[in-house]
């Protein structure tokens, strides 16, 4: 779902691996245009297409030897589908209006808040990038299912705002945060 942290997830598994000194990088595909997803992810050359005034380093390029965090990839076109199936399959892409392909350096991984199965089954989703995506699968269930979190994230988002106001981190009274167990959370941690 979203507001669940999937990003923070993304960013642990960054932080926790040999990757960590390098960057990691978020692109969320559903909030770009198919053809603006293509020069993001993989640059492009000079002249490629009107407005390309200069060489633009993709976001594969700037993450080489870290990580590249895809977010809301359900959201992806059938086409850019195949071009990240390919990506996947042959480690390699070629930047717009280049004929020379590059070799990715980067570890992928990839979060959506849609039922891929189902999309699949749908026939909007390719099934060989699914199972391409599928390897280690985490589930991260809304904060209505782990209420148990709830104390441990008050006591986090308390003191990051009591440190921004130069003050004492507060104590959340147990009555509270009992209240608070018994909302339903519409947006997640968000």
């Amino acid at each position: 779902e979203s507001g669940t942290g999937k990003e923070l997830v993304a960013q642990s598994i960054h932080a926790e691996s040999d990757r960590r000194f390098f960057p990691m990088v978020t692109v969320n595909c559903g909030a770009l245009s198919e053809t603006l997803l293509e020069s993001e992810l993989f640059g492009h050359e000079k002249g490629a297409f009107t407005g390309a005034l200069y060489k633009r380093k993709g976001k594969l390029e700037i993450a080489s030897g870290g990580t590249l965090f895809l977010d809301e990839i359900g959201d992806l076109s059938q086409e850019s589908q195949i071009k990240l199936l390919r990506l996947l399959q042959e480690n390699e892409y070629i930047p717009l209006g280049s004929d020379l392909p590059k070799r990715a350096q980067t570890r992928f991984v990839f979060a959506t808040n849609q039922d891929l199965t189902a999309r699949v089954e749908d026939s909007r989703f390719r099934r060989d990038l699914y199972y391409r995506l599928k390897t280690h699968q985490v589930n991260i269930p809304p904060l209505r299912e782990r209420r148990e979190d709830l104390g441990l994230l008050l006591d986090h988002f308390l003191a990051e705002a009591a440190e921004q106001q130069g003050k004492k981190t507060p104590t959340v009274p147990d009555q509270l945060l009992s209240l608070l167990k018994n909302y339903l959370f519409p947006g997640n941690v968000r």
